[in-house]
C-alpha cells in the first residue's frame, strides 16, 4: 500500500511540475528572471527586455489590449468554393499572403493602434483592406479606415476601451467604411493617433501613461481628400466566424487572403522577440486581435504568421508566429473573415 502510494504521490507531483514547467505564474512580469526562465526552457520562442513596461502600470497595459469576447450570435462561414475543398488536402506547408498576392501592398503593412485599446477596429481595417484588393486581382487596393469603425460603430464596443471583433466586420457590411490611412496621412479618415513604441525602446515616442479618448464620430472626410464621406465608402457582403479547426482557417485565408483573430494574450507575449510563441509563464493581461495572414513550420513547429499592431518595432519587424493547431491562447477560436460587395467601377 506504501509503494503505491508513494507511486501516486510521484506521478501527482511529476504532473504539477510538469504543469508549472509550462505555465509559471509565479514570476514577476516583465522581468529578467521571467525572460532567463523561458528561454531556459530552450522551447520554440525568444523573449527579450521590453523596458516600457518599467514605466508604465498593469491597467495601462491592459488598456491597450481591446477586444472583447467573441459574440454570442455566430454568423457561419460561406461554403468555400469546390476547388479549395478538393485541394484542401493538398494546401502548402507554408503559405504567406504576402507572396500569394504581392499585387495588394496592404498585406505587408503592419499598423499602429498606438495607444487606444483599438486593436479590433485596427485588425478589422487591415484585413478588410487585404481582401478587397485580392477580391479584384489588385485593381482596387484602398487602405480602409480603422479611425471610421472605431469612432462610429456604437454596437461594436466602447472604441479605445475595447470592441467586439464579429460586430466589426458586421458595422463594414452594414454601414461601409471609408478610406484613411496611418496618422495624419491618406484617404478620407486617417488613423487619429500618432504612433509610438509599444513595449521596446525605439525612435517613437513612448505610447505614454493613459489610454486616448475614443474620438468622435465625424461623418466627413479630411479637408485635404476630394471626395464625399458617404461616396468614399466601401462595403461587405458578408461577415462570418470560421470553423475553429486549422483546416478551416487555412482554406479561408487561402480562398480570401488574412482573417482576423481575437485571443487571449498573456504577459510573456509582451516580451516575444522570436520563434514560434507558444504561452509558457505570466498571467492574463485580456484580449488583443491581430492578423493572420499565413502559416508554415518552423524547426518543425506548425504555427500561425500574424501582423501585429504594435509597429514594426515590436517583434519581428511588427510581426509574430504563434503555434498552429493546439489553439494556445485561444487563437483559433475567434477568427472572423468576410467577403466585400465589389464596386461598379464601369
Amino acid at each position: 500500500m506504501n509503494t503505491i502510494l508513494a507511486l501516486f504521490v510521484a506521478v501527482l507531483w511529476t504532473s504539477v511540475s510538469s504543469t508549472e514547467e509550462y505555465k509559471r505564474t509565479d514570476l514577476k512580469a516583465f522581468t529578467e528572471d521571467m525572460v532567463n526562465y523561458i528561454n531556459g526552457l530552450n522551447t520554440t520562442w525568444k523573449a527579450g527586455h521590453n523596458t516600457y513596461f518599467s514605466r508604465v502600470s498593469m491597467p495601462v497595459v491592459r488598456g491597450m489590449m481591446g477586444t472583447k469576447k467573441l459574440s454570442k450570435t455566430e454568423s457561419p462561414s460561406p461554403t468555400i468554393s469546390l476547388a479549395v475543398i478538393l485541394n484542401s488536402d493538398n494546401l502548402p506547408e507554408e503559405f504567406d499572403a504576402r507572396k500569394q498576392w504581392p499585387n495588394c501592398p496592404t498585406i505587408s503593412e503592419v499598423r499602429d493602434q498606438s495607444n487606444c485599446g483599438s486593436c479590433w477596429a485596427v485588425s478589422a481595417a487591415a484585413a478588410i483592406s487585404d481582401r478587397i484588393c485580392i477580391a479584384t486581382n489588385g485593381t482596387v487596393s484602398p487602405r480602409l479606415s480603422a479611425n471610421d469603425l472605431l469612432s462610429c460603430c456604437g454596437f461594436c464596443g466602447q472604441g479605445c476601451l475595447g470592441g467586439d471583433v464579429l460586430f466589426a466586420w458586421k458595422y463594414w457590411v452594414q454601414f461601409g467604411l471609408c478610406t484613411g490611412g496611418a496618422y495624419s496621412k491618406d484617404g478620407c479618415k486617417p488613423y487619429p493617433f500618432p504612433p509610438c513604441e509599444h513595449y521596446v525602446n525605439g525612435s517613437r515616442p513612448s505610447c505614454g501613461h493613459e489610454v486616448a479618448k475614443t474620438p468622435k464620430c465625424d461623418e466627413t472626410c479630411q479637408s485635404s481628400y476630394s471626395k464625399p464621406h458617404d461616396q468614399d465608402k466601401y462595403y461587405g457582403s458578408k461577415a462570418y466566424n470560421v470553423g475553429k479547426d486549422q483546416k478551416s482557417i487555412q482554406r479561408e485565408i487561402f480562398a480570401h487572403g488574412p482573417v482576423e483573430a481575437g485571443f487571449t494574450v498573456f504577459e510573456d507575449l509582451l516580451m516575444y522577440k522570436s520563434g514560434v510563441y507558444q504561452h509558457k509563464a505570466g498571467s492574463v493581461v485580456d484580449g488583443h486581435a491581430v492578423k493572420i495572414l499565413g502559416w508554415g513550420v518552423e524547426n518543425g513547429t506548425p504555427y500561425w504568421l500574424a501582423a501585429n499592431t504594435w509597429n514594426s518595432d515590436w517583434g519581428d519587424k511588427g510581426l509574430f508566429k504563434i503555434i498552429r493547431g493546439t489553439n494556445d491562447c485561444g487563437i483559433e477560436e475567434n477568427i472572423i473573415g468576410g467577403l466585400p460587395k465589389i464596386k461598379d467601377t464601369k
